[in-house]
């Protein structure tokens, strides 16, 4: 941006950071049922301007089959070059 232009042509997101849940002892996100497998790829971008609204998520549902929701402002494309970058190494991931 120049300077003194406006900032708000820019979304910004970040990962959703998980919760801790007592029953089972671990950090959790809520996919609405939507993932039904743990996997460190599993993960959701919520906005920093609207940290209630996920808006994409992507999740491992079988040992090769993985779900993708995303919404407006996110483009199909967008949606999918994310999830894409997500099967790159983790180092101390994996």
């Amino acid at each position: 941006l120049k300077s003194g232009g406006n900032a708000e042509l820019i979304d910004t997101y970040n990962n959703k950071p998980p919760k801790w849940n007592d029953t089972i002892g671990a950090y959790v996100l809520n996919f609405n049922k939507r993932v039904t497998e743990a996997s460190v790829k599993n993960f959701q971008l919520i906005s920093t301007t609207d940290p209630e609204t996920v808006y994409l998520q992507f999740g491992r549902v079988g040992k090769e089959v993985f779900n993708l929701d995303f919404r407006y402002p996110i483009s199909p494309f967008q949606a999918f070059t994310m999830c894409l970058s997500s099967f790159d190494y983790k180092l101390g991931c994996e």
